[in-house]
């Protein structure tokens, strides 16, 4: 089986390896430049408190990915298995890829609260639409 929606979701998964690598790469520099000890018996909060805003962005948006887009994943996954992952669900997968990019981008980079929560709605609303329509094949057939 083969179905177009699976592409968003390698697409999403490959963006949050990019996102993965770019927190590491700003993140071991920072932390040995603040020379933070790795003490097991700090909680890791601590070890990241002294680390300077714009590199703790990355390592939030990495988690930010780690959390919603695991329902995007699984309605995605559930579409294309009930063959209906095409047309409008298939342009709602790519809002939503499209979206959580920005938002990685805009936390990343600048962190505006305001245009990342605007973003992030607007890619919750894709992912509801994603929702209802895979609830109403599943009711309707």
């Amino acid at each position: 089986m083969h179905s177009p929606i699976l592409a968003p979701i390698v697409a999403l998964v490959a963006w949050s390896l990019v996102m993965q690598v770019w927190l590491y790469a700003t993140r071991i520099p920072a932390m040995r430049a603040a020379r933070t000890p790795l003490d097991p018996n700090r909680a890791p909060g601590e070890l990241t408190a002294t680390l300077p805003p714009q590199v703790r962005w990355k390592a939030d948006n990495y988690n930010h990915l780690m959390e919603q887009p695991t329902i995007f994943y699984a309605v995605a996954l559930a579409l294309a298995l009930m063959d209906f992952g095409g047309g409008l669900n298939l342009m709602l997968a790519w809002a939503y890829v499209v979206l959580r990019i920005i938002h990685s981008l805009v936390q990343a980079i600048v962190n505006k609260i305001v245009v990342r929560f605007s973003v992030f709605m607007l890619a919750s609303l894709c992912l509801v639409g994603l929702t209802v329509h895979a609830a109403l094949r599943l009711l309707h057939g």
